[in-house]
């Protein structure tokens, strides 16, 4: 009999292929999610409760004491994607509701996948650590002024409400996480290997809601969207390693930026489209969910043995 160990570690290697699994059954059977589209926001904070319970406030240190890094990283993140966001989103012509989908995926912070694609592709876990702390903490100032700045001359975008809604999916729940390790460290022990099966199945859910409660669309359009999720996230791969080589770092610095850059938070991008806009504003954040695991996977496949050819 296998023990929990093997599969919660087996769970853990599939992520990319449950995820994909859960897109497939939502756009074929969509009601056997809709039960969760009211509770994406809740279902995002279990997953960043979870981040935050697997951290300490020694963690932050990371961040000040190699500023430079994390500095060069968060500043790729947060111009990068949504850099290449508004260009795809004005070479395609999307609909507006899709247009905010990938603008909001390309304004978010990178996403917790990232850290792990970073292990596996052998790349600096610290600075990829630091990364994905130091966006999620900027991000209920800088994700809005970037939507703002982008899209707000088309698109009318409630700032303050949209600052509140960060604080409270991401924020809020990360240090509640950092506050239970802090003072029950021993009992936290005892219970985080069960956090990941936690956060996978939010996850799962998520994508699966969020997919369920747009399935015509994605069948009408479902081509032409997944076209420019692929884009977006392997353009934000390739340029974040580019630009990070021709600063000087060395590859295992590259390697956390690229990954980090290309992996976004998009669960929140999904989260804050239904909450400010439309349903299907937030099928890009699902698409990109389901996608970015499986790119994450063959990247950090590919990193792990040799050097990319461009650079």
């Amino acid at each position: 009999m296998l023990s929990f160990a093997q599969i919660n570690s087996w769970i853990q290697k599939c992520m990319p292929l449950l995820v994909l699994l859960a897109a497939i059954v939502a756009l074929f059977c969509p009601w056997l999610f809709l039960w969760t589209v009211p509770k994406i926001s809740v279902l995002l904070g279990v997953v960043m409760f979870g981040m935050g319970m697997m951290l300490t406030l020694d963690d932050f240190k990371t961040i000040l004491k190699r500023p430079k890094d994390v500095l060069i990283g968060v500043a790729a993140q947060f111009t990068i994607m949504p850099l290449i966001a508004w260009c795809i989103v004005s070479v395609f012509g999307l609909p507006q509701e899709l247009a905010i989908g990938v603008l909001l995926v390309g304004c978010c912070p990178g996403g917790t996948a990232s850290n792990v694609i970073t292990y596996l592709a052998k790349g600096d876990i610290a600075l990829s650590v630091s990364m994905t702390m130091a966006t999620t903490l900027l991000s209920p100032l800088v994700t809005p002024c970037l939507m703002f700045l982008i899209a707000g001359e088309k698109i009318d975008i409630a700032f303050f409400s949209m600052v509140l809604s960060i604080f409270k999916i991401i924020i809020l729940p990360i240090f509640l996480g950092i506050a239970v390790n802090t003072f029950f460290a021993s009992t936290v022990k005892k219970y985080i290997h069960f956090l990941p099966l936690i956060s996978i199945t939010a996850i799962v859910m998520i994508v699966g809601g969020i997919v369920g409660a747009n399935a015509q669309t994605i069948m009408e359009m479902g081509a032409t969207i997944a076209f420019v999720t692929i884009i977006h996230n392997v353009l934000g791969l390739i340029i974040g390693y580019i630009i990070a080589r021709k600063l000087g770092l060395d590859i295992s610095k590259t390697k956390a930026i690229s990954i980090e850059v290309g992996m976004q938070n998009s669960g929140l991008a999904a989260s804050l489209a239904m909450t400010h806009f439309t349903s299907l504003a937030a099928i890009p954040g699902a698409l990109f969910s389901v996608w970015h695991n499986i790119s994450g996977t063959l990247f950090a496949s590919y990193f792990s043995r040799k050097w990319p050819v461009f650079s």
